[in-house]
Protein backbone atom coordinates (compact mmCIF):
# COMPACT_ATOMS: atom_id res chain seq x y z
CA UNK A 1 0.00 0.00 0.00
CA UNK A 2 0.93 3.67 -0.62
CA UNK A 3 1.42 6.26 1.84
CA UNK A 4 -1.12 8.40 0.50
CA UNK A 5 -4.83 6.38 1.39
CA UNK A 6 -3.38 3.97 4.07
CA UNK A 7 -6.33 2.75 6.39
CA UNK A 8 -9.01 5.35 7.45
CA UNK A 9 -10.72 3.85 10.35
CA UNK A 10 -14.01 5.54 11.77
CA UNK A 11 -14.97 5.52 15.28
CA UNK A 12 -12.75 5.83 18.11
CA UNK A 13 -14.16 3.47 20.20
CA UNK A 14 -12.50 0.01 22.09
CA UNK A 15 -12.65 -1.44 18.26
CA UNK A 16 -11.34 1.24 16.54
CA UNK A 17 -8.24 1.92 18.63
CA UNK A 18 -7.57 -2.06 19.02
CA UNK A 19 -7.44 -2.60 15.00
CA UNK A 20 -5.05 0.76 14.64
CA UNK A 21 -2.67 -1.15 17.34
CA UNK A 22 -2.79 -4.24 16.10
CA UNK A 23 -1.97 -3.22 12.46
CA UNK A 24 1.53 -1.71 14.15
CA UNK A 25 2.24 -4.89 15.75
CA UNK A 26 1.85 -6.55 12.39
CA UNK A 27 4.59 -4.04 11.20
CA UNK A 28 2.00 -2.18 8.82
CA UNK A 29 3.69 0.45 7.26
CA UNK A 30 0.99 2.86 5.41
CA UNK A 31 -1.28 5.79 6.89
CA UNK A 32 -3.27 4.87 9.64
CA UNK A 33 -5.73 7.52 10.46
CA UNK A 34 -8.38 7.43 13.45
CA UNK A 35 -11.26 9.30 13.44
CA UNK A 36 -13.83 9.57 16.68
CA UNK A 37 -17.17 12.01 17.00
CA UNK A 38 -16.28 12.37 20.65
CA UNK A 39 -13.60 14.58 21.55
CA UNK A 40 -11.96 12.33 23.99
CA UNK A 41 -8.66 10.13 22.97
CA UNK A 42 -10.23 6.40 22.63
CA UNK A 43 -11.54 4.93 25.90
CA UNK A 44 -12.85 2.39 27.82
CA UNK A 45 -16.64 2.21 28.18
CA UNK A 46 -16.87 -0.91 30.60
CA UNK A 47 -16.04 1.38 33.47
CA UNK A 48 -17.90 3.85 32.90
CA UNK A 49 -20.99 1.90 34.59
CA UNK A 50 -18.98 0.84 37.35
CA UNK A 51 -15.96 2.55 38.79
CA UNK A 52 -15.91 5.96 36.79
CA UNK A 53 -19.84 6.68 38.04
CA UNK A 54 -18.37 5.41 41.74
CA UNK A 55 -15.75 7.62 41.43
CA UNK A 56 -13.39 5.14 41.94
CA UNK A 57 -10.91 5.59 38.91
CA UNK A 58 -10.01 9.16 36.86
CA UNK A 59 -11.09 10.16 33.45
CA UNK A 60 -7.64 9.30 32.17
CA UNK A 61 -7.07 6.37 33.11
CA UNK A 62 -10.09 5.23 30.76
CA UNK A 63 -8.04 5.97 27.92
CA UNK A 64 -6.48 3.07 26.03
CA UNK A 65 -3.68 4.51 25.05
CA UNK A 66 -1.97 8.24 25.59
CA UNK A 67 -1.59 11.21 23.06
CA UNK A 68 1.81 10.55 22.51
CA UNK A 69 1.77 6.77 22.47
CA UNK A 70 -0.64 7.09 19.29
CA UNK A 71 2.22 9.65 17.35
CA UNK A 72 4.85 6.92 18.40
CA UNK A 73 3.07 4.43 16.68
CA UNK A 74 2.06 7.51 13.49
CA UNK A 75 -1.34 6.70 14.22
CA UNK A 76 -2.82 9.71 13.31
CA UNK A 77 -5.48 9.82 15.93
CA UNK A 78 -8.43 12.66 15.31
CA UNK A 79 -10.87 13.30 18.37
CA UNK A 80 -14.18 15.47 17.92
CA UNK A 81 -13.93 14.65 13.72
CA UNK A 82 -16.66 13.35 12.59
CA UNK A 83 -17.49 11.91 9.09
CA UNK A 84 -19.87 12.78 6.78
CA UNK A 85 -20.28 10.50 3.88
CA UNK A 86 -18.25 7.69 1.98
CA UNK A 87 -17.20 7.76 -1.81
CA UNK A 88 -16.91 4.66 -2.60
CA UNK A 89 -16.22 5.07 -6.18
CA UNK A 90 -13.50 7.61 -5.18
CA UNK A 91 -12.12 5.89 -2.27
CA UNK A 92 -12.82 9.53 -0.14
CA UNK A 93 -14.66 10.37 3.08
CA UNK A 94 -15.94 13.83 3.98
CA UNK A 95 -15.06 15.10 6.97
CA UNK A 96 -17.38 17.55 8.86
CA UNK A 97 -14.80 20.06 8.78
CA UNK A 98 -15.38 20.14 4.67
CA UNK A 99 -11.98 18.41 4.40
CA UNK A 100 -11.75 14.94 2.40
CA UNK A 101 -9.94 12.25 3.13
CA UNK A 102 -8.50 9.37 0.64
CA UNK A 103 -8.42 5.68 1.64
CA UNK A 104 -7.50 2.05 0.61
CA UNK A 105 -8.93 0.39 3.36
CA UNK A 106 -11.87 1.61 5.24
CA UNK A 107 -13.15 0.31 8.72
CA UNK A 108 -16.61 1.09 9.95
CA UNK A 109 -15.98 0.75 13.66
CA UNK A 110 -18.62 3.29 14.10
CA UNK A 111 -20.13 1.53 17.79
CA UNK A 112 -23.96 2.22 18.75
CA UNK A 113 -25.78 4.94 20.60
CA UNK A 114 -27.64 4.90 23.34
CA UNK A 115 -31.81 3.85 23.16
CA UNK A 116 -33.87 6.55 24.10
CA UNK A 117 -37.59 5.98 25.70
CA UNK A 118 -40.49 7.49 23.19
CA UNK A 119 -41.98 9.15 26.27
CA UNK A 120 -42.42 12.72 27.13
CA UNK A 121 -39.38 14.32 29.79
CA UNK A 122 -36.79 11.63 28.08
CA UNK A 123 -34.65 14.65 27.34
CA UNK A 124 -35.55 15.86 30.76
CA UNK A 125 -32.57 17.41 32.61
CA UNK A 126 -32.46 14.73 35.53
CA UNK A 127 -32.71 11.98 32.71
CA UNK A 128 -29.56 10.20 32.06
CA UNK A 129 -28.38 7.86 29.74
CA UNK A 130 -25.41 6.16 30.35
CA UNK A 131 -22.92 5.27 26.61
CA UNK A 132 -20.44 8.23 27.05
CA UNK A 133 -17.99 10.13 29.47
CA UNK A 134 -19.71 13.42 29.11
CA UNK A 135 -23.19 11.27 30.19
CA UNK A 136 -21.56 9.79 33.19
CA UNK A 137 -19.70 13.59 34.38
CA UNK A 138 -23.17 14.69 33.67
CA UNK A 139 -24.89 12.03 35.55
CA UNK A 140 -22.44 12.42 38.75
CA UNK A 141 -23.41 15.94 39.27
CA UNK A 142 -26.81 14.58 40.28
CA UNK A 143 -25.59 10.92 41.95
CA UNK A 144 -25.73 12.05 45.43
CA UNK A 145 -26.77 10.28 48.89
CA UNK A 146 -30.26 9.64 49.64
CA UNK A 147 -31.36 10.26 45.84
CA UNK A 148 -34.12 8.69 44.98
CA UNK A 149 -33.04 7.05 41.54
CA UNK A 150 -35.16 5.28 39.22
CA UNK A 151 -33.55 2.79 36.60
CA UNK A 152 -35.45 1.59 33.23
CA UNK A 153 -34.15 -1.39 32.21
CA UNK A 154 -32.78 -4.52 34.03
CA UNK A 155 -29.93 -5.52 31.69
CA UNK A 156 -26.12 -5.08 32.68
CA UNK A 157 -25.93 -1.14 32.55
CA UNK A 158 -29.10 -0.89 34.75
CA UNK A 159 -28.34 -3.45 37.44
CA UNK A 160 -24.47 -2.36 37.10
CA UNK A 161 -25.78 1.18 38.20
CA UNK A 162 -27.99 0.04 41.25
CA UNK A 163 -25.25 -1.48 42.05
CA UNK A 164 -23.08 1.60 42.56
CA UNK A 165 -26.41 3.65 43.58
CA UNK A 166 -26.84 1.61 46.32
CA UNK A 167 -23.05 2.10 47.93
CA UNK A 168 -23.19 5.70 47.26
CA UNK A 169 -26.44 5.60 49.19
CA UNK A 170 -29.13 6.12 47.08
CA UNK A 171 -32.49 5.03 46.73
CA UNK A 172 -32.97 2.94 43.97
CA UNK A 173 -36.16 1.35 42.28
CA UNK A 174 -35.29 -0.78 39.08
CA UNK A 175 -38.36 -0.84 36.62
CA UNK A 176 -38.35 -3.75 33.97
CA UNK A 177 -40.81 -4.43 31.24
CA UNK A 178 -39.99 -8.00 30.12
CA UNK A 179 -40.99 -10.68 33.05
CA UNK A 180 -37.30 -11.10 34.30
CA UNK A 181 -33.70 -9.30 34.47
CA UNK A 182 -30.99 -9.77 31.80
CA UNK A 183 -33.82 -11.81 30.34
CA UNK A 184 -32.10 -11.76 27.21
CA UNK A 185 -28.78 -13.24 28.12
CA UNK A 186 -29.32 -15.99 30.52
CA UNK A 187 -31.72 -18.44 32.27
CA UNK A 188 -34.62 -17.49 34.47
CA UNK A 189 -32.40 -19.13 37.46
CA UNK A 190 -29.73 -16.48 36.95
CA UNK A 191 -32.37 -13.98 36.91
CA UNK A 192 -33.83 -14.86 39.75
CA UNK A 193 -30.57 -14.67 41.89
CA UNK A 194 -29.64 -11.35 40.21
CA UNK A 195 -33.25 -9.92 41.52
CA UNK A 196 -32.32 -11.86 45.00
CA UNK A 197 -29.12 -10.22 45.33
CA UNK A 198 -30.30 -6.75 44.51
CA UNK A 199 -33.02 -6.98 46.75
CA UNK A 200 -30.83 -7.87 49.11
CA UNK A 201 -29.34 -4.64 49.38
CA UNK A 202 -32.32 -2.85 49.19
CA UNK A 203 -32.59 -2.03 45.48
CA UNK A 204 -37.06 -2.56 44.88
CA UNK A 205 -37.11 -4.01 41.93
CA UNK A 206 -39.97 -4.43 39.68
CA UNK A 207 -40.57 -6.80 36.75
CA UNK A 208 -43.45 -7.04 34.46
CA UNK A 209 -44.15 -3.26 34.64
CA UNK A 210 -43.67 -0.74 31.59
CA UNK A 211 -43.35 2.82 31.94
CA UNK A 212 -46.50 4.91 31.26
CA UNK A 213 -45.18 8.51 31.70
CA UNK A 214 -43.00 10.55 33.40
CA UNK A 215 -44.02 13.76 35.08
CA UNK A 216 -43.54 16.38 35.53
CA UNK A 217 -42.13 16.40 31.43
CA UNK A 218 -39.81 19.66 31.95
CA UNK A 219 -37.83 18.02 35.30
CA UNK A 220 -38.85 14.30 36.50
CA UNK A 221 -39.94 13.98 39.79
CA UNK A 222 -42.13 10.28 39.14
CA UNK A 223 -42.04 7.92 36.86
CA UNK A 224 -45.82 6.34 36.07
CA UNK A 225 -45.91 2.71 35.53
CA UNK A 226 -48.83 0.96 33.68
CA UNK A 227 -50.32 -0.29 36.82
CA UNK A 228 -50.62 2.98 38.19
CA UNK A 229 -47.56 2.82 40.92
CA UNK A 230 -46.08 6.42 40.73
CA UNK A 231 -42.13 6.31 41.80
CA UNK A 232 -40.86 9.55 43.12
CA UNK A 233 -37.39 10.56 41.32
CA UNK A 234 -34.52 12.81 41.84
CA UNK A 235 -33.16 11.32 38.89
CA UNK A 236 -33.72 8.33 36.40
CA UNK A 237 -31.10 5.96 34.39
CA UNK A 238 -32.33 4.66 31.56
CA UNK A 239 -30.76 1.60 30.17
CA UNK A 240 -32.82 0.15 27.59
CA UNK A 241 -30.17 -1.32 24.74
CA UNK A 242 -28.26 0.07 22.02
CA UNK A 243 -28.77 0.99 18.74
CA UNK A 244 -25.97 0.56 16.16
CA UNK A 245 -24.40 2.99 13.54
CA UNK A 246 -25.75 2.39 10.70
CA UNK A 247 -26.59 5.27 9.14
CA UNK A 248 -23.25 6.15 7.85
CA UNK A 249 -23.01 2.53 5.44
CA UNK A 250 -26.57 2.81 4.07
CA UNK A 251 -26.07 6.08 2.70
CA UNK A 252 -23.20 4.70 1.22
CA UNK A 253 -24.99 1.87 -0.09
CA UNK A 254 -23.97 -0.82 2.05
CA UNK A 255 -26.42 -3.51 2.99
CA UNK A 256 -27.88 -2.99 6.77
CA UNK A 257 -29.77 -5.11 9.40
CA UNK A 258 -29.12 -4.53 12.84
CA UNK A 259 -26.12 -3.89 12.16
CA UNK A 260 -23.70 -3.11 9.17
CA UNK A 261 -24.16 -6.41 7.35
CA UNK A 262 -20.72 -8.31 6.62
CA UNK A 263 -19.24 -11.54 6.15
CA UNK A 264 -17.17 -14.08 8.11
CA UNK A 265 -13.99 -12.28 7.60
CA UNK A 266 -16.21 -8.81 8.44
CA UNK A 267 -15.82 -7.60 5.22
CA UNK A 268 -19.11 -5.48 3.46
CA UNK A 269 -20.28 -5.88 0.10
CA UNK A 270 -17.38 -3.69 -1.10
CA UNK A 271 -14.01 -5.16 -0.86
CA UNK A 272 -12.26 -2.11 0.52
CA UNK A 273 -14.55 -1.61 3.12
CA UNK A 274 -14.73 -3.55 6.64
CA UNK A 275 -16.83 -3.60 9.64
CA UNK A 276 -16.19 -4.69 13.30
CA UNK A 277 -17.61 -4.03 16.69
CA UNK A 278 -20.95 -2.93 18.25
CA UNK A 279 -22.11 -2.04 14.41
CA UNK A 280 -21.14 -5.58 12.87
CA UNK A 281 -23.59 -7.82 12.12
CA UNK A 282 -21.20 -10.90 11.12
CA UNK A 283 -21.36 -14.33 10.84
CA UNK A 284 -19.26 -16.29 13.55
CA UNK A 285 -18.06 -19.25 12.27
CA UNK A 286 -17.90 -20.59 15.40
CA UNK A 287 -21.16 -20.35 16.27
CA UNK A 288 -22.12 -21.10 12.67
CA UNK A 289 -24.77 -18.07 12.75
CA UNK A 290 -25.38 -14.42 12.55
CA UNK A 291 -25.27 -12.13 14.62
CA UNK A 292 -24.12 -8.58 16.25
CA UNK A 293 -21.84 -8.54 19.82
CA UNK A 294 -21.97 -5.87 22.45
CA UNK A 295 -18.83 -6.44 24.01
CA UNK A 296 -15.15 -5.91 24.18
CA UNK A 297 -13.60 -9.03 23.71
CA UNK A 298 -15.70 -9.07 20.51
CA UNK A 299 -14.67 -5.56 19.32
CA UNK A 300 -11.08 -6.94 20.28
CA UNK A 301 -11.32 -10.07 18.46
CA UNK A 302 -12.60 -8.37 15.34
CA UNK A 303 -9.73 -5.51 15.26
CA UNK A 304 -7.46 -8.52 15.44
CA UNK A 305 -8.92 -10.17 12.23
CA UNK A 306 -9.04 -7.39 10.32
CA UNK A 307 -5.74 -6.45 10.88
CA UNK A 308 -4.57 -10.00 9.65
CA UNK A 309 -6.70 -9.53 6.67
CA UNK A 310 -5.39 -5.88 5.74
CA UNK A 311 -1.53 -7.12 6.40
CA UNK A 312 -2.50 -10.39 4.54
CA UNK A 313 -3.40 -12.76 6.45
CA UNK A 314 -7.11 -13.14 5.91
CA UNK A 315 -8.15 -14.17 9.35
CA UNK A 316 -11.94 -15.31 9.58
CA UNK A 317 -13.89 -14.34 12.67
CA UNK A 318 -14.69 -17.41 14.78
CA UNK A 319 -13.92 -16.47 18.36
CA UNK A 320 -15.61 -17.69 21.43
CA UNK A 321 -18.22 -14.81 22.50
CA UNK A 322 -17.79 -14.02 26.45
CA UNK A 323 -18.77 -11.32 28.53
CA UNK A 324 -18.68 -10.13 31.90
CA UNK A 325 -20.29 -7.83 34.43
CA UNK A 326 -19.01 -6.78 37.76
CA UNK A 327 -22.11 -5.97 40.97
CA UNK A 328 -21.36 -5.80 44.50
CA UNK A 329 -18.80 -8.43 45.45
CA UNK A 330 -20.36 -10.53 42.44
CA UNK A 331 -18.25 -11.03 38.96
CA UNK A 332 -20.15 -12.28 36.22
CA UNK A 333 -18.37 -13.77 34.10
CA UNK A 334 -20.25 -15.70 30.65
CA UNK A 335 -18.78 -17.81 27.91
CA UNK A 336 -20.24 -18.68 24.47
CA UNK A 337 -24.39 -17.90 24.16
CA UNK A 338 -27.08 -19.68 26.08
CA UNK A 339 -29.98 -19.03 23.75
CA UNK A 340 -31.81 -22.30 22.12
CA UNK A 341 -30.10 -24.72 25.46
CA UNK A 342 -31.99 -27.60 26.37
CA UNK A 343 -30.80 -28.61 29.53
CA UNK A 344 -29.00 -26.63 32.28
CA UNK A 345 -26.39 -27.77 34.82
CA UNK A 346 -25.54 -25.81 38.52
CA UNK A 347 -21.96 -26.56 39.83
CA UNK A 348 -21.62 -25.66 42.91
CA UNK A 349 -24.32 -23.82 45.11
CA UNK A 350 -26.24 -21.11 44.17
CA UNK A 351 -26.96 -19.44 47.28
CA UNK A 352 -22.94 -19.22 48.20
CA UNK A 353 -22.35 -16.84 45.77
CA UNK A 354 -19.66 -18.48 43.79
CA UNK A 355 -20.72 -21.03 41.20
CA UNK A 356 -20.78 -22.23 37.75
CA UNK A 357 -24.42 -22.59 35.59
CA UNK A 358 -23.71 -24.78 32.48
CA UNK A 359 -26.26 -24.99 29.18
CA UNK A 360 -26.04 -27.59 26.93
CA UNK A 361 -27.84 -28.64 23.77
CA UNK A 362 -27.95 -32.04 22.07
CA UNK A 363 -25.56 -32.88 24.37
CA UNK A 364 -23.12 -30.03 23.54
CA UNK A 365 -21.93 -27.48 25.65
CA UNK A 366 -22.43 -24.28 24.44
CA UNK A 367 -22.69 -21.23 27.07
CA UNK A 368 -21.65 -21.11 31.03
CA UNK A 369 -21.92 -18.10 33.84
CA UNK A 370 -19.64 -18.12 36.10
CA UNK A 371 -20.13 -16.19 39.57
CA UNK A 372 -17.31 -15.40 41.40
CA UNK A 373 -15.06 -18.81 40.16
CA UNK A 374 -12.54 -17.00 37.04
CA UNK A 375 -10.68 -20.23 37.15
CA UNK A 376 -13.55 -21.95 36.04
CA UNK A 377 -14.96 -19.60 33.65
CA UNK A 378 -11.52 -19.96 31.68
CA UNK A 379 -12.07 -23.79 31.20
CA UNK A 380 -15.81 -23.45 30.14
CA UNK A 381 -14.44 -21.28 27.91
CA UNK A 382 -12.24 -23.53 26.23
CA UNK A 383 -14.56 -26.63 26.44
CA UNK A 384 -17.24 -24.57 24.86
CA UNK A 385 -14.49 -23.81 21.94
CA UNK A 386 -13.89 -27.81 21.58
CA UNK A 387 -17.54 -28.20 21.23
CA UNK A 388 -17.54 -30.31 24.34
CA UNK A 389 -19.83 -33.17 25.33
CA UNK A 390 -19.63 -33.47 29.25
CA UNK A 391 -22.35 -35.40 31.60
CA UNK A 392 -24.50 -33.75 33.50
CA UNK A 393 -22.42 -35.49 36.46
CA UNK A 394 -19.21 -34.17 35.60
CA UNK A 395 -20.14 -30.63 35.10
CA UNK A 396 -22.21 -30.74 38.33
CA UNK A 397 -19.66 -32.80 40.59
CA UNK A 398 -17.45 -30.45 41.86
CA UNK A 399 -15.02 -33.30 42.87
CA UNK A 400 -14.31 -33.88 38.95
CA UNK A 401 -12.03 -30.64 38.15
CA UNK A 402 -13.20 -29.24 34.60
CA UNK A 403 -9.57 -29.89 33.22
CA UNK A 404 -9.65 -32.99 32.69
CA UNK A 405 -12.76 -32.79 30.36
CA UNK A 406 -10.50 -30.74 28.30
CA UNK A 407 -8.89 -31.50 25.22
CA UNK A 408 -5.39 -30.43 26.23
CA UNK A 409 -4.11 -29.32 22.67
CA UNK A 410 -6.58 -27.17 21.32
CA UNK A 411 -6.38 -23.57 22.25
CA UNK A 412 -9.31 -21.27 22.75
Amino acid sequence: MTQTGGVVIVGAGQAGAELAGFLRQRNYAGRITLLGEERHLPYRRPPLSKTFLSGEVTRDSLHLRSSSAYEEQRIDCRPGVKVESIDRDAHRVRLSDGKTLPYEKLVLATGGRARRLSLCGADAANVHYIRTIDDIVKLKEQFKPDCRLVIIGGGFIGLEAASVGVKRGLHVTVVEALPRVLVRVTAPEMSAFYERVHRKHGVNVRTGVEVRTLEPAERVGYVVLDDGTRLPADLVIVGIGLIPNTELAGAAGLDVANGIMVDGFLLTGDPDIYAIGDCANHINQFLDQRLRLESVPNATEQARAVAGSICGAPTAYSAVPWFWSDQYDLKLQMAGLSQGYDQMVVRGDMESEAFCVFYLRDGMLIGADAVNRPAEFMLAKKLIAQHARPTEGQLADEKTPLKLLAQPTTAV
